[in-house]
């Protein structure tokens, strides 16, 4: 019950998210920034879609820090209503030719919310997740939680690709505000499930176990007794930002512009990929499971390096089935790798008391660092060299440094995460770790 609802969740949010940069890269040049060429549009586009990520570790701090101190579940409801009315906002949004320059700004707004809805989101369906489940299958149950950001991309592909099916006028007056006010419907379906979950008996023990006050700054604690491990996280989390957004923000603008794919085939490879990085996505946990979460992790990344190169080979062919080809083998096969086991593994990271402000900054740092950079470097890439090679090179570099990091940090699996447990690796004690 508690993987499915992190799961369903965890969609919703993702499609309020990842609506927005498909429509980033499809629509808002012409709706918010008409007065810009193609390329400045674009850019201007991608960096209000970068805005988004901005806000993410200010709400990573803000309901991480009530969420250490008053439990996972309500702020799971929270972030889910604040994304949704940030998201069907958006929809109701006039565009830059019936209000001028306080269209864009009040999308840039809007955007904010939305980015600290998602950066307090991940961090408690994370933990809800990884301690409800038994020692031995956190990163099989943990996983539920990734699945939502590939049904979430499903969900947004599939809803922009059917209004993009609309005449050209019909698609830039109304066409494009259907899927965000979508998200109106979607909300009350994942709150009515969110509700009903119970709360982390692992948090509960916590509570009941340490009856004095819990720490007045969780981020402040985790910060002064585990930089390291904050560090340690953001590193790792990386290279599946670079990939992901690459290609499902940036190559959707790229390969309908500069290769001439129309935008059907790529939002339609956009969804077979991620069709099968929902299925890819609890086999790599349940393999890191069993294997541990480093060699799954370090293998996502040497594959990243490998297929950086061919992946735009592939696109430059033209053909639907090598674009889905591309599509399927970087969203399924190597970011779902390098993204699967990160719910265990980062509340493996951390104590029960911080654990949600520690996962949490961790990830929403590499979320603005890489994440909501990355369209835009690779779109002034592109225009700085008139070819994709140098986003070959920057994906390639990116996922050196996820590489380098993770070879340099401990194993985590069979550490410890509740008081009655113990740990089975030398290694795995939360405590030996900085």
């Amino acid at each position: 019950m508690v993987a499915a609802a992190a799961a369903v969740g965890s969609t919703i949010e993702w499609y309020d998210f990842m609506v927005f940069g498909t429509a980033a890269a499809l629509v808002f040049n012409k709706l918010f920034f008409p007065g810009f060429g193609a390329l400045a549009g674009t850019l201007a586009a991608f960096v209000t879609f970068w805005a988004g990520f901005l806000a993410r570790p200010l709400g990573g701090l803000l309901f991480g820090h009530f969420g250490d101190r008053i439990g996972r579940k309500s702020m799971l409801a929270l972030t889910l209503l604040l994304m949704g009315v940030a998201t069907c906002g958006m929809g109701l949004l006039p565009t830059y030719r019936e209000a001028g320059v306080a269209a864009p700004v009040l999308l840039v707004v809007l955007r904010l919310v939305q980015g600290l809805g998602l950066g307090g989101e991940w961090g408690g369906a994370a933990l809800m997740t990884v301690e409800h489940a038994p020692p031995g299958r956190r990163g099989f149950y943990g996983s539920f939680t990734q699945i939502g950001g590939s049904l979430g991309q499903i969900l947004a592909s599939g809803s922009v690709a059917l209004v993009a099916l609309l005449p050209g006028d019909v698609l830039l007056t109304w066409g494009w505000r259907v899927p965000f006010l979508l998200s109106s419907l979607l909300i009350v379906v994942g709150l009515v499930i969110r509700l009903r979950i119970v709360e982390s008996p692992v948090f509960l023990e916590h509570r009941a176990a340490a009856p004095a006050k819990p720490a007045r700054a969780p981020v402040i604690e985790v910060l002064r007794t585990r930089p390291g491990n904050v560090v340690r996280a953001a590193c790792a989390a990386f290279a599946n930002n670079a990939i992901i957004y690459v290609v499902t923000v940036f190559t959707l603008s790229f390969a309908a512009a500069d290769l001439g794919i129309t935008e059907g085939t790529l939002l339609s490879a956009v969804v077979v990929g991620s069709v099968v990085d929902a299925f890819a996505i609890p086999a790599w946990g349940a393999l890191s499971d069993r294997v541990g979460r480093r060699p799954v992790v370090l293998g996502g990344a040497v594959a990243m390096v490998l297929f950086a190169y061919p992946f735009f080979w592939l696109l430059e062919t033209g053909n639907t089935l090598a674009v889905w080809l591309a599509f399927t083998v970087a969203i399924a096969g190597v970011r779902a790798a390098l993204y699967a086991p990160q719910p265990a593994y980062f509340s493996e990271l951390f104590s029960t008391g911080v654990r949600y402000s520690g996962a949490s900054l961790g990830t929403n740092l590499a979320t603005v660092a890489v994440g909501g950079t990355a369209p835009f470097i690779a779109t002034a890439l592109l225009g700085w060299a008139g070819t994709w090679w140098p986003v070959a090179a920057y994906l390639v570099a990116i996922a050196l440094i996820t590489l380098v990091a993770v070879l340099l940090s401990p194993e985590t699996r069979g550490a410890a995460i509740a008081r009655t447990e113990t740990n089975r690796t030398e290694k795995g004690a939360v405590a030996e770790w900085g």
